[in-house]
């Protein structure tokens, strides 16, 4: 290779093949391919649940077990703690410990409503009479689909939470870094994104 060919090289975005394409450290790049396999097996149990819906030769009104408002009331809260989180991480690259440390325990908090909210439907579906392979409703893959999807959904959140407040924790020692907390912010993005998904096609459809 040329002199000069060599300096436009190393001149350029990459470096000479120091720097990657993309400019991702590890940490950042494992959590993608972490929500990346996560999404697709999230993926798995929704379609599996759209073949199992359309096999059925019935399927419940939704609107019979379910309180719409207060599932709208969990998607909000899911939603604006997402909000919140986004704000922290802003809040983390700025510097601004404060409002970093503000907006996380504000997203925390939406993610213990939340899943409060989800322990109170969950026991009001259990004393209905939903049982894993049986309810009053006729079909029993219906009941089977809600424990399984909002179940592993609801494991995902709690992993979430104690995530949030494990950083939260280590921000208020001043261990905390600005990429450590938008990877958090991206696993929590995640978890929100999923529930959109969840909550249009489980219980709008």
């Amino acid at each position: 290779m040329s002199e000069t060919g060599a300096a436009q090289l190393a001149d350029s975005p990459w470096g000479g093949g120091e720097k990657l394409p993309f400019d991702i450290g590890w940490q950042k790049l494992m959590m993608w391919i972490f929500v990346i396999t996560d999404a697709l097996l999230f993926a798995g149990l929704l379609v599996g649940y759209g073949f199992v819906r359309a096999a059925s030769p019935a399927w419940p009104d939704q609107n019979i077990p379910f309180d719409m408002n207060f599932i709208t009331f969990m998607t909000f809260t899911l939603i604006a703690s997402s909000f919140a989180m986004a704000c922290a991480v802003a809040a983390a690259h700025q510097g601004n410990k404060k409002h970093a440390s503000m907006f996380l325990w504000l997203t925390i908090v939406g993610g213990f409503i939340f899943l409060g909210s989800q322990v109170y439907e969950w026991s009001h579906f259990i004393h209905e009479g939903a049982r894993l392979t049986s309810n009053p409703w006729g079909v029993a893959n219906f009941s089977a689909s809600f424990f399984v999807i909002t179940g592993f959904h609801g494991m995902h959140v709690t992993t979430g939470v104690i995530i949030l407040l494990c950083v939260a924790i280590r921000l208020k020692m001043g261990k905390a870094t600005a990429m450590g907390i938008e990877n958090a912010g991206l696993y929590w993005h995640f978890v929100d994104l999923v529930w959109v998904f969840v909550f249009a096609l489980f219980y709008l459809v």
